[in-house]
């Protein structure tokens, strides 16, 4: 079953110390990306996210947005590194003493340094919250996936749908292509006779004639090769895993097969539904460009 690469997925775990609310959204991209937004206080967990993500969804471009509500905000108290508090005063005390400035080191002057106070969740990360986290995120990817497996089952219902209209138009090419030998051959000796006018026409010529614009116009390969790449297109689209490359692929070949058919014919009957097969494959070629 193919999915989209386009998705958004919410995922919200409450604790003792908190809540976390994740919400991942993805569009597309040729490659996997994620990239990871979340508290200064739990940045030390940004790889561990990225990687449970990657393992999940390997197609996108993939933002994941992480929000950290502690309880009890108000009653919780900061953490003071003393040793670094200590490290500044007598710093501080020492270079006043060194310029001669009267007085004592003002607190607010150690405690506004950098490092000396300290959120009380920064110590959460390891011991309390990085199961919370990965409970959230994993209900976030989880919506997500859900989201991409609706829209990929739509897609894989247009694309069949357009996919049969092709090999429709390419199957009226194959039956018509036989009668524009025919026609031709009936005009050119028309037009030979009118040019004579009464000389014995050269049979042997014409029929060598006719057998050259037979084999230039002959697309049977193109048409059996395009026959085979609609079937592998049909047995990818039922494929459990990632196929949206291979189906990429698939729809090069096939362009390039209706390219060459249209190259070879000079009927005017073929060469519009050359177009049309054409732009029908344009748009699927957009369809396959939104598929993981």
């Amino acid at each position: 079953m193919i999915k989209s690469m386009t998705g958004y997925g919410k995922g919200e775990t409450a604790g003792a110390h908190g809540t976390f609310t994740v919400e991942i959204r993805s569009v597309n991209h040729r490659y996997g990306e994620v990239s990871v937004r979340m508290p200064r206080g739990f940045m030390a967990l940004e790889n561990e996210v990225k990687r449970a993500v990657s393992a999940l969804l390997k197609r996108g471009k993939i933002d994941v947005f992480v929000q950290w509500e502690e309880a009890m905000a108000g009653e919780s108290l900061p953490q003071v590194d003393m040793v670094l508090a200590r490290a500044y005063f007598t710093t501080f005390n020492h270079l006043a003493g060194e310029l001669g400035l009267p007085g004592q080191v003002p607190l607010s002057l150690v405690i506004a340094q950098k490092g000396v106070l300290r959120e009380s969740s920064s110590t959460l990360v390891e011991e309390d919250c990085r199961d919370q986290l990965m409970s959230a995120l994993q209900a976030a990817v989880a919506a997500l996936d859900a989201m991409r497996t609706r829209e990929g089952e739509a897609l894989a219902a247009d694309l069949s749908a357009r996919r049969t209209q092709v090999a429709e138009w390419a199957a009226l090419i194959g039956e018509r292509t036989p009668a524009v030998v025919v026609e031709y051959r009936q005009k050119l000796k028309a037009r030979l006779e009118q040019l004579l006018e009464g000389t014995e026409l050269d049979e042997t010529r014409l029929v060598q004639e006719m057998a050259l614009m037979a084999d230039r116009c002959d697309v049977t390969e193109e048409l059996v090769r395009l026959a085979s790449h609609f079937i592998q297109f049909d047995e990818a689209l039922r494929l459990p895993e990632p196929v949206g490359r291979k189906l990429d692929f698939l729809m090069q070949e096939m362009n390039r097969e209706v390219n060459t058919i249209g190259s070879k014919s000079s009927d005017a009957e073929i060469t519009t539904l050359v177009i049309r097969i054409k732009a029908e494959m344009e748009k699927m070629r957009e369809q396959v460009q939104n598929i993981e």
